[in-house]
């Protein structure tokens, strides 16, 4: 079955799920986008070949979408979300779903209305973190205990040390600063640098501390198209531990065991299946399978797929994958690492309003 789907805003971002759309035409109809200046929707609908409207009115009233993507500036996000949630239209905001705290704990009464909304946090979702997430909650770990994750700004990263450590919304007091250092500029989304000089690259370090549970927090934002500072992500527990791509952990208390998760591509070496990402292994276990095979999708793209897709298991009565509450609070604690830095001080995170 195909979804069909309309999106709100023509950014950088908006432009991955038309690519989503284009490759997976048999599972997605991304048909009409929202873009209220009249020159930016001529050129938007040009570019991509899509039906471009300037009123949320024109966006709804054929009445033939099963969702709306949100996907605008963090301030525009909580009205375009009231408004979907006015007419019953179920939403998938882009993180984070409000600016601040204010908005988001303001965005909490869509919840209790029974707007259906969820938030498209991919990260969970690309490939090495998924992988890294089952192995985790697999018990092969045993209780994990500690998760570093150097591997994606703010929101994203905090989303992936709550998934690992496997907390939600308990109390944790925040410790964090910054650290800046000379870099030779990299890459942006324009592409390649056009000469060699130097910038300043600014990390910023935080440890959640959850009391019998660790998250460590470190992140530039060069990483995400530096040729020279890539991802890191540790996870620890009682019986083992990954280490980017390598796990380690106890068969018994005197049989360690020691293997590498290994992406599986077709189209190498002469086979001639095509080029696509199979999935990640782990041993003979395939702990990642690319559902969206054999379409050509960066591991992000097969990441806001998978949003894309659970979205609509959402609305069909599943479980959901990123509630309004989870993303409201990942970006709570990427503002309170924000608040520790600026004030030098510790600080103690309370339960919010959407715990309930």
């Amino acid at each position: 079955m195909t979804i069909n789907i309309g999106m709100i805003g023509a950014g950088w971002r908006a432009e991955f799920f038309l690519r989503i759309a284009q490759a997976l035409p048999q599972q997605f109809n991304l048909s009409r986008v929202l873009v209220r200046n009249p020159e930016k929707a001529a050129r938007f609908g040009a570019a991509w070949q899509v039906e471009t409207v300037q009123t949320l009115d024109d966006l709804l009233k054929p009445n033939d979408l099963d969702f709306v993507i949100v996907s605008v500036p963090w301030a525009v996000s909580p009205v375009m979300l009231r408004e979907l949630a006015d007419r019953k239209m179920p939403a998938l905001a882009e993180t984070p779903p409000g600016p601040d705290l204010d908005g988001l704990t303001a965005l909490h009464e869509l919840t209790k209305r029974g707007a259906k909304i969820q938030v498209a946090e991919q990260y969970q979702f690309q490939p090495a973190h998924a992988a890294r997430l089952a192995i985790a909650r697999s018990g092969k770990l045993g209780t994990v205990t500690q998760a570093q994750v150097s591997a994606a700004h703010g929101y994203h990263g905090i989303n992936l040390i709550r998934g690992l450590l496997g907390v939600e919304f308990e109390e944790v007091t925040i410790h964090a600063f910054t650290f800046e250092s000379p870099l030779v500029t990299s890459p942006n989304r324009n592409g390649p640098p056009a000469e060699e000089s130097l910038s300043t690259s600014k990390q910023t370090i935080a440890y959640l501390d959850y009391g019998d549970k660790l998250g460590v927090f470190d992140f530039t934002g060069d990483q995400y198209f530096s040729w020279i500072r890539s991802p890191r992500v540790l996870v620890r527990g009682e019986r083992g531990e990954i280490n980017n791509t390598t796990v380690r952990y106890l068969q018994d208390f005197k049989t360690p065991v020691e293997m590498e998760l290994r992406r599986m591509h077709a189209g190498q070496d002469g086979n001639l299946e095509g080029y696509y990402f199979k999935g990640l292994l782990l041993g003979d276990e395939w702990v990642v399978r690319n559902p969206f095979a054999p379409a050509r999708l960066a591991d992000d793209e097969i990441a806001i797929a998978h949003c894309m897709q659970q979205m609509m298991e959402f609305i069909n009565g599943g479980p959901g994958y990123c509630s309004l509450a989870q993303g409201s609070q990942d970006h709570y604690l990427s503002l309170m690492i924000n608040r520790a830095v600026e004030s030098g001080e510790a600080v103690k995170c309370a339960r919010q309003v959407w715990a309930e």
